[in-house]
């Protein structure tokens, strides 16, 4: 089946605002996208060698699917989702509040960004919700520190050779579990949060002309004879590339790299012999000037996410109504505008969910208040909610991961962190066990580093004492 896409689809025009985006943030965010790009590059290069098991792979009934988008940089949660019943918000913006009659009505107490449409029918038709005031649990502002924290799932800062969350999942799955069996793929740049001894496959959009006949036909002969272990990773990649790009190419092209990504993404999530939880990010939220309102910076960022969502949903086909997607970012900005129209590095923002399997139409948030007495070290959204309870709520109810599994392995310290109950339709609960064998803990070695944050001393990202 191919899938079909509104005529019109914009190009490559808000993406190069994108990629301005992403050069124009700190320093610290710039450094980020520096290596993760270094770290992309031999991802690709080496994603053969850790190929899942697609081969003779059976879809089951209702097999979930799971997306996670990691929004790098520190979205503004409170122009993303504006709390607009708070009589603070306004005075707080300045310049760059967003008027209530230009947002998208979710409730009575809260408004979405305008940039947003796509997303907004969803949430009205049930298919997207909202998770307000929340934050990774490490709350010092820096992006080594946070984004590390999103994607390594525990407590505090620890050694950068730490694994991912999603990976400790898929090393916690017994063998011929369905979701081990199809496996994980990263989309672009290779993320933390999938890095560890479980095998995970890799796709990016290609940059460059495709390798045809007979010069491939050379290639797979050549280790077909010499290297059949290579011959199957070969495969492996060819397929999913084929699976990723769809039957006719041509409707990508003129499209950003980033709304191919969820293309693929989806393309790869639908298939019988796809794999079920994919990763992919999106660079350029580190807003320190010119963040804009309703139009702007954050409006082009917010309006090509929209429509790659809107990508995700058509190509997914059937699959949609068992997908969940969860959009998450490290911190959120400061409450106060800067003097530059934007905004520094905050703490409490919001997680985005969407999907035919999101019990969508609301926003999840208890709300703290903007008043200054209520402010996090007078600066910021007080953050309520823990992401690893946004994480854990979708893999219990979604994947069915018993919360044994996922106070130990997956998330190792968090038991103080429930799941959030709620945002699946229907839990799969009855999948837990469904192979017959015990999901046994996988051991996490947390560095020492986190006791000597608990105690308040300054730790380094690397897990050293700093002056």
């Amino acid at each position: 089946m191919e899938d079909e896409f509104a005529p019109g689809s914009v190009g490559g025009s808000v993406d190069e605002n994108v990629v301005r985006a992403a050069a124009g943030g700190c320093e610290e965010s710039r450094l980020l996208l520096s290596r993760r790009a270094v770290l992309g590059v031999s991802a690709g290069l080496f994603s053969w060698a850790y190929a899942p098991r697609w081969a003779g792979a059976e879809a089951a009934t209702g097999d979930p699917r799971f997306l996670v988008v990691v929004l790098r940089g520190g979205m503004d949660g409170l122009s993303a989702v504006v709390p607009h019943g708070d009589p603070h918000y306004a005075s707080l913006r300045g310049d760059i509040a967003i008027p209530r009659k230009k947002t998208i009505r979710l409730d009575g107490f809260f408004g979405l960004h305008p940039a947003m449409k796509r997303f907004g029918r969803l949430y009205r038709r049930g298919q997207a919700a909202v998770v307000h005031a929340a934050c990774v649990p490490l709350r010092n502002r820096s992006h080594f520190d946070a984004q590390d924290n999103l994607e390594n799932g525990l407590p505090g800062v620890v050694s950068s050779n730490s694994t991912g969350w999603l990976n400790r999942l898929l090393s916690a799955l017994p063998a011929g579990d369905p979701i081990l069996s199809h496996g994980a793929i990263q989309i672009g740049a290779a993320p933390l949060i999938l890095r560890g001894p479980a095998r995970v496959l890799g796709w990016s959009p290609a940059y460059y002309d495709h390798l045809e006949d007979p010069l491939l036909y050379m290639v797979r002969t050549l280790y077909q004879a010499k290297d059949p272990e290579m011959h199957a990773y070969l495969e492996a990649g060819l397929e999913a590339d084929r699976l990723a790009e769809g039957v006719n190419r041509k409707r990508d092209r003129n499209v950003s790299d980033l709304r191919k990504g969820f293309r693929g993404a989806a393309r790869l999530l639908r298939s019988p012999r796809g794999p079920r939880i994919a990763v992919l990010s999106v660079d350029g939220w580190d807003t320190h000037s010119d963040q804009g309102s309703t139009t702007g910076q954050l409006a082009n960022l917010l309006s090509e996410l929209d429509r790659a969502i809107d990508d995700f949903r058509r190509a997914s086909g059937p699959a949609w109504g068992k997908t969940v997607v969860v959009m998450a970012t490290e911190f959120g900005r400061t409450a106060h505008a800067n003097g530059d129209d934007g905004t520094d590095h905050g703490v409490g923002t919001v997680a985005l969910l969407a999907g035919g399997a999101v019990r969508g139409g609301r926003v999840f948030a208890d709300w703290p208040g903007l008043a200054p007495s209520r402010l996090f070290e007078g600066s910021d959204l007080r953050a309520t909610t823990d992401l690893r309870s946004v994480f854990k709520g979708i893999l219990s109810d979604h994947l069915g991961v018993p919360t044994s599994i996922l106070d130990t392995s997956v998330f190792p310290e968090s038991g103080g962190a429930s799941p959030m109950s709620g945002l699946i339709r229907a839990s799969s609960a009855d999948l837990v066990e469904m192979s017959g064998i015990p999901r046994a803990p996988v051991p996490v070695t947390v560095e020492s580093a986190i006791a000597r944050y608990r105690r308040g001393e300054t730790v380094s990202s690397a897990g050293e004492r700093t002056m």
